[in-house]
């Protein structure tokens, strides 16, 4: 058996919310795969949401080497942000419904071949980016994007399901195509001030372009990638849009940058909603985005 695995105590969170219908059978099916290569582990079922960056603390700093994430990728984010800065390591178990962070990372998404991975995988050092603070592991959006979630949140608590409530989301954020003002400074230099629907800044460069659109070929660059759509109306994103799944975007329609660290500020003092993972939250501009190298360590399959 792995050193890794033998020499520590495995904390293993279930955040109720990934699947909610079987939440406590999950956690016990989770211990018994780990019980069968002989390895303790201690699970917890998460029931709200706010418990999981304590919990994981609290793990992260009581010695367990291993904290594992089990969960979407907002469980994997929250759980992440908790032993950047500590020795503890982060394992995945990718029960949500993208698992971007699992898929970019090659960690298995079939719940046992996730399991071996953290008996049997490596460590790898990957950077985090960090915006006022807060740690994201994917991804950190201003504008469109946090607009659409909750809209979705809403349409779901009437009922819906994910993907309806997720187009519907789209359609109603869409015709109002909100635009807002941000001057931009990017790795200490001035670089802009846009009229924008949107700002998104991501973990390490994203592909944007054909089959592999919105992957990440690494995440130990050291770079934020920034990407903004100056004066973009609803139908130019469209088209954009559907340019690019065939390769096709045009030089010029989009303004990127690779930085190591950036300054947004919109209109002064006013809170600003961004999403984190997927996440929510409102907080105060300006806003401070870094790229924190090599901050997390993860289990990953040997191979990669």
């Amino acid at each position: 058996m792995d050193q890794i695995a033998t020499q520590s105590v495995i904390a293993c969170i279930v955040n109720q919310r990934a699947r909610s219908n079987a939440a406590a059978q999950l956690a016990e099916r989770v211990a018994e795969l780990f019980r069968a290569h002989g390895v303790r582990v201690e699970t917890i079922v998460i029931e709200d949401g706010s418990q999981l960056l304590p919990v994981a603390r609290r793990f992260a700093r009581n010695g367990k080497g291993i904290v594992v994430a089990a969960g979407g990728d907002g469980t994997v984010s929250a759980v992440a942000s908790a032993i950047v800065g500590t020795q503890a390591t982060l394992g995945v178990l990718p029960l949500g419904t993208l698992n971007h962070f699992a898929k970019d990372m090659g960690i298995p998404l079939d719940l046992d071949a996730a399991v071996e991975n953290i008996i049997h995988g490596v460590p790898k050092l990957v950077d985090v980016g960090e915006v006022n603070e807060r740690i994201f592991v994917n991804n950190s959006s201003i504008g469109l994007y946090p607009a659409i979630v909750q809209q979705r949140s809403r349409h779901q608590s009437r009922g819906m399901s994910k993907w309806a409530a997720f187009a519907r989301a789209i359609y109603t954020v869409l015709r109002r195509m909100p635009h807002f003002h941000a001057t931009v400074r990017a790795d200490g230099r001035y670089d802009g001030r846009d009229r924008t629907p949107f700002i998104f800044v991501g973990n390490n460069p994203y592909q944007t372009n054909g089959l592999q659109i919105g992957e990440r070929q690494r995440l130990d660059t050291g770079r934020l990638w920034v990407c903004r759509a100056p004066d973009a109306d609803r139908l130019t994103l469209m088209w954009m849009a559907f340019r690019a799944l065939f390769g096709r975007t045009a030089p010029g329609e989009l303004k990127v940058n690779e930085v190591e660290e950036l300054w947004v500020q919109t209109r002064k003092n006013r809170r600003i909603k961004l999403a984190n993972d997927g996440e929510v939250f409102a907080t105060r501009s300006p806003l401070h985005y870094r790229i924190l190298p090599l901050a997390l360590r993860v289990l990953v399959p040997a191979q990669s």
